[in-house]
């Protein structure tokens, strides 16, 4: 199923208590290590044709959550997101396809293109009289290319943190009613 051509024409909201932002990147090379922002916003725009269409996004990057307090203090340090001179990281799209999103992601003051693959989930009512409508999109970045360079060697050859990392979102949406309906 595709992502936008289902859905009418507006400007939907984003419900950040059924969406999360993720990462997972390797530990040691043997263990996999996940990790989650709880603060961003973002902005969906359904156009008439996909061409029309606009994703926006910007993430605390002080929320970051791995499950681990030290771990999470330390991708705040310069040696990662450095938050105190870069607290958030943006993405703006450039092209959405039916399968795919292009676009502008932002950390650190390093702008670089990423490819998302898109899965739409369907549209629902939901209890309470509107209708939502989910999404997955999944990308893989080399978290060099946005200065993020920071790394141990471990014995037997490997490193403490992958170059690879692994971004996720889950999505849902709240379908617009009203003035943020598109006739």
């Amino acid at each position: 199923m595709t992502v936008f051509n289902s859905l009418a024409p507006g400007n939907y909201a984003v419900d950040p208590t059924h969406t999360e932002i993720g990462f997972t990147a390797r530990h040691m090379m043997v263990a996999k290590v996940r990790g989650t922002f709880s603060e961003f916003t973002a902005d969906v725009v359904v156009g008439e044709t996909l061409a029309d269409s606009k994703v926006t996004a910007e993430v605390q990057l002080n929320s970051v959550d791995t499950r681990n307090d030290d771990r999470d203090n330390h991708l705040r340090t310069s040696d990662f997101f450095d938050v105190e001179h870069h607290p958030t990281m943006t993405f703006t799209s450039t092209e959405i396809t039916e399968s795919s999103m292009t676009g502008d992601l932002t950390i650190k003051g390093n702008t670089r293109p990423v490819t998302f693959d898109l899965e739409f989930n369907g549209v629902s009512p939901d209890p309470w009289g509107g209708t939502r409508a989910g999404f997955e999109a999944t990308a893989e970045v080399h978290r060099k290319d946005w200065d993020l360079t920071w790394n141990v060697a471990v014995e037997g050859g490997g490193v403490l943190v992958s170059e690879k990392v692994k971004l996720h979102l889950d999505v849902e949406l709240i379908v617009p009613t009203g003035e943020d309906a598109q006739a």
